[in-house]
């Protein structure tokens, strides 16, 4: 059954002072308020309830999650998928504005657009969130966007822990990360043995930065309130609702492409790295990506960054998604197919490229 819990670590040096004093001490006096775990679980619940699926076994409560495998009886040779990831100094922009029902989102996506990328369906995602004090409306906030990117994925968020550190964290940060775990056919898994000469790419548009490069982009700007609260016409919106925008989940694309009989000869995730880092995972040693910077509109928050920090284009490339979150290898009769799925998922498909035979590598012309 699904398991939400609160722990929490010590705060010694205050333990100290109150024996010091005479104090009597319980947990509370520590640093650790167990009432607000409990408040921050109950908040929670409505929004876990909204992830669940019928492999999910027992209500909420208990020591761990249980999810069924009774489908794997199905399957000829089932493999499991698993990612872990969290989102990284992107959180210093939500603490900044107070925002925190977006982060969830981002935590859940850069777990799944991993299992997916690799042919996977995401089945479940359990996430830790450590912060300095428990607030449950902010614990709860946070959980409601896990919950919401659960719900976009199709996997059920079976668990999690909120784990409270005073004297460890400041009392109004936190950290959140997680895990998916995903079910495939081995004949069905995406692992580049199917690219060859003549392929061509497809990029699906993202939704902006994602969850990547923030260190830099905490360089470029100010990370004030003011700075991030300025509206700025080519973004359309404020810098901080701009950066704040969500991780694209490519779940449903990758799947309504499957559902339209396209097999993806090879698929890469455009995380921390950039094109240059990640495509080539995506490759065999003989075979050469080359992508079209021309080929799409590269959005304007990256223009921006660019422009404003003086950054040269290959760090750019080497550092953002420039656009793009996710490149899929597919054969030339299958565009029109991918293109179509794409879309009717909800997602924007572009042609930015072809494999070539050659160094295994990415030309970016």
């Amino acid at each position: 059954m699904p398991v939400f819990r609160t722990s929490a670590g010590k705060s010694t040096s205050k333990k100290n002072k109150d024996l010091q004093n005479g104090v009597n001490m319980d947990y509370k006096s520590s640093g650790v308020d167990i009432e607000a775990g409990y408040k921050s679980v109950e908040l929670m619940k409505r929004y876990v309830k909204e992830t669940m699926r019928p492999e999910v076994l027992g209500g909420i409560g208990g020591f761990s999650g249980a999810f069924s495998l009774g489908s794997i009886s199905k399957m000829k040779e089932p493999v499991l998928l698993s990612g872990t990831d969290g989102v990284g100094t992107k959180l210093k922009i939500a603490f900044i504005l107070d925002r925190h029902d977006t982060i969830g989102i981002d935590c859940v996506a850069m777990c799944v657009n991993d299992v997916a990328c690799a042919g996977g369906e995401p089945l479940f995602f359990l996430d830790y969130i450590a912060c300095g004090r428990n607030i449950p409306e902010k614990i709860a906030s946070i959980v409601k966007g896990v919950a919401e990117g659960c719900r976009q994925a199709g996997c059920a968020l079976v668990g999690g822990e909120t784990a409270e550190h005073p004297g460890l964290m400041p009392e109004d940060e936190y950290d959140v990360a997680g895990f998916s775990v995903g079910l495939a056919e081995k004949s069905e898994l995406i692992d580049g043995s199917l690219l060859h000469d003549g392929d061509i790419l497809i990029g699906l548009a993202s939704t902006g930065v994602h969850s990547n490069g923030f260190s830099l982009v905490r360089s470029i700007f100010p990370m004030t309130e003011e700075s991030l609260g300025k509206h700025y016409d080519e973004l359309g919106t404020t810098l901080g609702e701009a950066l704040l925008t969500p991780t694209r989940i490519y779940v449903p694309a990758l799947k309504s492409i499957k559902n339209a009989g396209v097999k993806v000869h090879a698929c890469s995730h455009i995380t921390g790295g950039g094109f240059y880092e990640n495509v080539p995972r995506m490759l065999t040693e003989d075979m050469r990506a080359v992508i079209r910077k021309d080929s799409y509109e590269v959005p304007a928050i990256f223009k921006l960054m660019q422009k404003t920090g003086d950054i040269d284009e290959r760090v750019m490339y080497n550092t953002y998604n420039m656009g793009i979150g996710m490149v899929l290898s597919v054969a030339e009769a299958d565009v029109d197919k991918t293109m179509a799925a794409a879309r009717e998922a909800g997602d924007t498909p572009y042609v930015i490229g072809y494999i070539e035979e050659g160094e295994k590598g990415v030309d970016l012309c």
